[in-house]
Parts: C-alpha cells; sequence; structure tokens
C-alpha cells in the first residue's frame, strides 16, 4: 500500500542522478581545499588562538558525542559533562601518576567513557523522556559532588596535571592534533550513519515498537548509542585534559552540560556537520566578544559579567530562535552546500528541488491513486 507520505517524496521513489566524474572531482577538490585551509590557518594563527582553536574542536567533537544520543537515538542527557569530566581525570591520572604514555591514557579515557554512559544506559532503559533527563541529570551531580572530590584521582583544589604529548607540546601542534582526532570522529560518525548499525540506531528513534517488529533489539541498539557517546565524549575529555595541562573539576559543572545541549539544538539534532559548525561557534564566542572593544566593555563594565557567562545568555536565546524559526538549525541552513558535496544539485530549497506550488495532499494521493489505475 503506498501512503501519502511515499506520494509527496517522489525523489525516495526514483535514483537521484549522479554527478559526472569531472563534477566528483571538484566536489572532491573543494573539500580538500577547505581541509587545507583550515589545517594551514590552525598552524600559522597566532598561538592564544591556536589554543582557543583546540577548545573549538573538542568542543566538536563533545557535540558529536551528544549528537548520537539527542539527534540519533532520540534520548536526552543531561549528564554529558560527567562523562567527558571522569575521561578527563582518568586520562592524566594515569600518564601523570602512572607514567603511561598520552596515547594509552587517551586510549582508557575512550573506553572508560564507553562503559560509564553503557551503564548509564542500561539504568534508563525503561525509562525516557523528563525520567531520563532526571536520572542523567543526578548522575552528573553525583560525579561532580563525589567522583571529582576524590583526591587521589583530582588532588583535590590543585587539580591533576595532565602534560601533553611528545611532538605535540606547542599550542599550534596540538590544535592540529584535535582537528584531526575531530576529523577521525566525523568519519567514524558518517560511517556508522551509513551502516545497518545506524539505519536500526534511527529506526529505534523512530519508533520502537516498529523497529523491534522487524527483530531490530531496541534495547541492544539503545546502549549500543549511549556507549558509542560515552566513547567520543571520552576522548574528547583525555583531549580537554592535556589542553588545559592541569584538569581541575571546576571546568566540569552542569553549566557546561547545558551548553553542550544548547549548542546540538543550535546545530541541527542529527546534522554532524551543523552540531560542529555550532559547538565551535559555542566555544569560540567568550574569545569572539573580545574582539569588539565596545561590546566587551559593555558586557564587563556595565554589565558586570564575564564573556563566558554571556554564552548563557545568547546560547538558550539562539536555542529558542532556533526551535520557532529554523528547526533543522544550522544544519538546515547550510544545507544547499552539504547536498552539493554529497552529489546533488545546488540549489537554495531545503528539498533541493524548485517547488511548483504546493498541491493539496489530498489531490496527490488521488491523482497518484489514477496513474496507479486503482
Amino acid at each position: 500500500m503506498t501512503t501519502a507520505t511515499e506520494v509527496l517524496s517522489p525523489a525516495d521513489a526514483r535514483t537521484r542522478p549522479q554527478p559526472s566524474t569531472r563534477g566528483w572531482i571538484a566536489r572532491i577538490g573543494v573539500m580538500i581545499l577547505l581541509a587545507a585551509i583550515v589545517l594551514w590557518r590552525v598552524a600559522t594563527i597566532e598561538p592564544f588562538w591556536a589554543d582557543r582553536f583546540a577548545l573549538a574542536a573538542i568542543y566538536g567533537i563533545i557535540g558529536l558525542s551528544l549528537n548520537v544520543v539527542l539527534g540519533y537515538t532520540g534520548q536526552v542527557s543531561l549528564g554529558h559533562h560527567a562523562f567527558v569530566g571522569l575521561s578527563a581525570f582518568l586520562s592524566a591520572f594515569f600518564v601523570t601518576e602512572k607514567g603511561q604514555s598520552f596515547w594509552i591514557g587517551l586510549l582508557l579515557a575512550t573506553l572508560a567513557g564507553a562503559l560509564s554512559a553503557g551503564l548509564l544506559g542500561l539504568v534508563a532503559l525503561r525509562i525516557r523522556g523528563l525520567y531520563l533527563s532526571l536520572i542523567t541529570l543526578t548522575y552528573g551531580f553525583v560525579a561532580v559532588n563525589s567522583i571529582f572530590d576524590i583526591p587521589a584521582l583530582t588532588r583535590g583544589g590543585a587539580g591533576m596535571p595532565a602534560p601533553r604529548p611528545s611532538g605535540f607540546a606547542t599550542e599550534h601542534k596540538f590544535a592540529l592534533l584535535c582537528f584531526l582526532f575531530l576529523g577521525l570522529v566525523l568519519w567514524i560518525d558518517w560511517r556508522m550513519m551509513k551502516t545497518k548499525v545506524g539505519r536500526a540506531v534511527l529506526a529505534v528513534k523512530q519508533s520502537e515498537a516498529v523497529a523491534a517488529s522487524y527483530a531490530v533489539s531496541v534495547t541492544g541498539y539503545k546502549v549500543l548509542g549511549f556507549m558509542v557517546s560515552g566513547a567520543f565524549a571520552g576522548l574528547a575529555g583525555s583531549l580537554f585534559a592535556h589542553r588545559a595541562t592541569t584538569v581541575v573539576s571546576a571546568d566540569f559543572s552542569f553549566r557546561e552540560a547545558l551548553i553542550w545541549v544548547l549548542m546540538v539544538v543550535v546545530g541541527g539534532l542529527g546534522n554532524r556537520t551543523g552540531v560542529v559548525i555550532a559547538s565551535m561557534f559555542f566555544a569560540l564566542f567568550p574569545f569572539l566578544v573580545g574582539l569588539v572593544n565596545p561590546l566587551e566593555h559593555f558586557v564587563i563594565d556595565t554589565m558586570g559579567k564575564d564573556p563566558e557567562e554571556l554564552t548563557l545568555v545568547i546560547g538558550p536565546a539562539l536555542a529558542l530562535l532556533t526551535i520557532i524559526l529554523y528547526p533543522g538549525g544550522v544544519g538546515e541552513q547550510i544545507s544547499p552546500i552539504t547536498r552539493w558535496f554529497r552529489g546533488e544539485k545546488f540549489s537554495l530549497h531545503p528539498d533541493g528541488h524548485k517547488p511548483k506550488g504546493k498541491p493539496h495532499r489530498a489531490a496527490a494521493v488521488l491523482r497518484h491513486l489514477v496513474r496507479r489505475g486503482r
């Protein structure tokens, strides 16, 4: 039986025309050029901004981590700062106290993030929505007020030293390392969503009952989504620790968790490119304020606020604007460009085709049935 949705989405029923060889060469060339410009700029910019761009890349990884839970599985997590913070402390602990290399610390932090998120996913299997939000929020508060206060792990208020790896000690080289890991996470995210696993995760989000009827393990894929999200968060936590070179519990509070959720909403749930762009904006925003002297003067002197506190004002405002006017977020606004990179024709319209008027839904279904001879 043909549904109205299928009638109104003819692009799904026919094979889209593919670009020529010259078209693909142009697209690949543009992507390589953009990547080269970013890496060149990061390698030549002032050390102060190189360090900030490293933070932006780390925020991009955190955004992709949260996007797996919020955008792909449709779950809500308000305790992501616990995953990032725990992994940051563990990476610093193993490198400083146990004499392990940075790469071992990063691997252990990634595994710790995956395991802790998987355990939380098991606890939250039977609940969703508001109750799941409360569970993850509680987990975050418990971690901040108990685990992050263990002297052997955090060295108290002094924090745990987290030296950078040899060969990446300078601001520029560590920023390049962060961007390389961001590219790796983007590739893993893209490949995952192209496989059966990714399609199953999306099916669980759309309808658990329908997914179960097609022999999709709802429980298994929910936990898997949490674990992948936790692994990305663990990787970001390790990079965060070694970027700052000292980890303190004040770096991981509910304020950060709230900002991370907002940047995923503004970027566009389920849209990895939009999430990365929005995440980088949120990471750089406090420092961009300093580039505009009148604005910085107004925030610091008139309002008596730190520029970082302004993020909690701009973030909710952008999220509200996104929900009301642009539900697809940044990803929807840049969709003409991303569609072109995927091989479609460049078009400023959301579906890639110039609208010729919107027929009534019933009329569209009727015309389709007549053509099918029913």
